[in-house]
């Protein structure tokens, strides 16, 4: 349980954070700059529920608490002391990424085949979708540059690679099942 009682607390005044373990580091370093972007991430996507409904706001706000999930996950370092934990950390683990599969082969299946590119945009929602889906590879990048250099939660990695394949689908989606969709035409302003 989270209880939040008083906001500011003054102890990032001299650029340093607490990690999920208690640990301080500098709030500039990797891993506070991987789960950051999810959370960036998860702010975009509160936009982009402004303009959804029904079944497609239900699964959006399934990310959202996962995209908390996953901040949890990674503000925790130091996966191999999990175990024999009283309280181990949050950890994404594999459900979480089949259910991505699983609304994606589910949405897909409404889509013809692409034969082009597409551009971010039509409808309101799939700009909204298409700029969530490039924060997801943003901060899915920024999260197997941390793995380089301290542990991460593989499940985690994986999460954030189907969020973007889910939102780049979504977008589809949101353009009518793709009837809308703006095709990218290669050289068209050449002149």
């Amino acid at each position: 349980m989270v209880i939040l009682s008083k906001i500011y607390t003054k102890t990032g005044d001299a650029g340093e954070t607490a990690l999920g373990n208690g640990s301080r580091v500098a709030k500039h370093c990797m891993r506070v700059t991987a789960y950051g972007t999810s959370d960036e991430l998860n702010s975009f996507l509160g936009i982009a529920r402004l303009a959804s409904s029904g079944e497609m706001d239900k699964a959006l706000s399934r990310i959202q608490n996962d995209l908390f999930d996953l901040g949890a996950d990674m503000c925790c370092p130091d996966m191999e002391k999990d175990n024999g934990k009283e309280f181990p950390p949050l950890r994404m683990i594999d459900s979480q990424v089949l259910r991505l599969e699983s609304e994606i082969d589910e949405m897909n299946c409404r889509l013809k085949s692409l034969r082009s590119f597409i551009l971010p945009g039509g409808s309101t929602l799939a700009a909204h979708l298409h700029v969530c889906r490039t924060v997801a590879r943003r901060a899915e990048r920024l999260a197997v540059e941390l793995a380089t250099i301290e542990a991460v939660n593989p499940t985690a990695i994986k999460y954030l690679n189907r969020l973007s394949d889910w939102f780049f689908v979504a977008g589809r989606i949101a353009n009518n099942d793709g009837k809308d969709d703006v095709l990218w035409v290669p050289g068209a302003n050449r002149g």
